[in-house]
This record gives C-alpha cells, sequence and structure tokens, in this order.
C-alpha cells in the first residue's frame, strides 16, 4: 500500500537519492529518456537534508521503500544546490502577471520523479495533490522548469494544472518554466 507523506529520517533522503540515481538522463537509454522521462541533477544527503530542513519534500511510501517524490526548495536555498541557481536566476527576470516571479512568495518543485515499476498508476497526480495540501496555504504557487525534450514530465505537469510561461536556452537545453498557480485554483 502507497502512503503518501512528508521526508523525514536520513533513511527518507537517501531512498529519494537512490530513486534518483535510477533516474539521472546519464544513467539511462536514449529511448528510455524519451518514453519515460528522466531527471537532470544528483543531490547529496546533505543537500537534501538542508532543503529538506525549510520545507519537508514529498514522498510516496511503499513500505519503507520510496515508490517517488518531488522535492521542495524556498528562496532560503536557492544558493544551496549550485545546478539550480541558474533556474532561480531565470526566475529572478521573469514577469508572470504583471509581476517579477521573484516578487513573489512561491516553492520551487526541486524535481519530480515516480519509481518505474510504480509508472501509470495516478502516483504523480497523487503526489502532487499532496505538494498542493502541505504548500498551498504557505506559498502562491508552485514553480520549476522542465526541459523541452522531457515531454512526459511537460505533459503530466500540464495535465495537474501547470502552466508553461516561459522558455529559454541556456546553450546546451531547451528549458520551460511552468508554474501551477493555486491561488487561481481554490
Amino acid at each position: 500500500m502507497i502512503t503518501l507523506t512528508q521526508s523525514k529520517s536520513t533513511a527518507d533522503l537517501q531512498g529519494i537519492i537512490d530513486l534518483q540515481k535510477a533516474n539521472l538522463s546519464t544513467q539511462i537509454s536514449v529511448d528510455e529518456k524519451e518514453s519515460q522521462g528522466f531527471v537532470f541533477v544528483r543531490h547529496s544527503l546533505e543537500d537534501l537534508g538542508k532543503l529538506n530542513a525549510i520545507e519537508a519534500h514529498v514522498i510516496a511510501l511503499d513500505g519503507n521503500h520510496i515508490a517517488a517524490y518531488i522535492l521542495a526548495m524556498t528562496k532560503a536555498s536557492k544558493a544551496d544546490i549550485p545546478q539550480l541557481v541558474p533556474m532561480f536566476r531565470q526566475f529572478d527576470k521573469i514577469e508572470y502577471m504583471g509581476k517579477k516571479v521573484s516578487g513573489y512568495n512561491y516553492i520551487a518543485v526541486g524535481q519530480v520523479c515516480v519509481g518505474k515499476t510504480y509508472r501509470g498508476e495516478g502516483l504523480f497526480d497523487k503526489c502532487y495533490a499532496k505538494y498542493k495540501e502541505a504548500f498551498e496555504g504557505k506559498y502562491d504557487f508552485a514553480i520549476t522548469e522542465i526541459s523541452t525534450s522531457n515531454l512526459r514530465s511537460i505533459r503530466a505537469h500540464r495535465r495537474i494544472g501547470f502552466d508553461v510561461i516561459h522558455t529559454f536556452h541556456d546553450g546546451v537545453e531547451e528549458w520551460n518554466i511552468v508554474i501551477w498557480d493555486w491561488r487561481k485554483q481554490s
């Protein structure tokens, strides 16, 4: 049975790292990337712990096994993960509804991943429902960036309510910045 909760222990964080490692873009085939999606950033246990101390990550547990996760990042942690600093810089530059994104109180989705054996069971949507439940009372919206080449992730995020507000190219990859504005859906 799957339990949706927030990460509470070092074992939870290690489970996130294990699932992340199995789905890194550098660890899977091109075919798998195209059909199943992927994650880019490899986090350390220390980094996940720092982020989790500010806002706990959403996890789906199958017993003690992490079946899926959504990482939570705030403005307070925007300098903690060097690979994600450019994402936060983009947030500082762009506008949403006539106001700089940096002027809003947002939570950033640091990464989302569903284990291979759990895909197609609605776990992505259930995890995001838990994410919204945990954070919509504190933040205006959830925001993240998704590689244009990660079509499965873009489709899934749109399905639950994320909208593309900006697209940019970082010299290597094209990215879509997406927002799930909870104020519009309340």
